[in-house]
């Protein structure tokens, strides 16, 4: 599987610059000064690009009993990533948490770890782990 790509806007590039690096742990790729970020999010290229203000707020969706923000990105790792991740993100009291670290659809196929988060402009980040890769697209 190739990596992906994402731009995506941001409001103020220095905290993202913080946000992504340091309550990530993305490195930083290249830069433009004043106009955007790339980061490397687990094997994945993201873009901050920096805008003045942000699209319209997110609509929300329903998943397993959640309420969840629409548009939103993220990533599906290891369950030893998503629990390294969910324990950092848990001890940083600055987290923007919009669904803490739970299991969905237990004991069904999909079942799924799962968090929700903000980024300082309002993006919604959502990362997820399966107990097995073949669960990933399950009916």
């Amino acid at each position: 599987m190739r990596p992906f790509h994402l731009a995506f806007p941001v409001t103020n590039l220095e905290a993202t610059r913080t946000f992504y690096t340091d309550t990530l742990g993305c490195t930083v790729g290249r830069t433009s000064d004043g106009e955007w970020i790339d980061f490397e999010l687990f094997g994945h290229q993201i873009t901050a690009h920096l805008r003045n203000d942000m699209p319209t707020s997110p609509t929300f969706g329903h998943v397993d009993g959640d309420a969840v923000p629409v548009p939103h990105f993220g990533v599906i790792v290891t369950m030893d990533d998503f629990e390294a991740l969910a324990e950092r993100l848990l001890s940083n009291s600055g987290t923007k948490w919009i669904i803490h670290p739970r299991t969905r659809f237990e004991g069904l196929p999909g079942e799924q770890s799962t968090l929700f988060i903000l980024d300082p402009s309002g993006n919604a980040l959502e990362f997820k782990s399966f107990a097995q890769d073949s669960s990933i697209f399950a009916v």
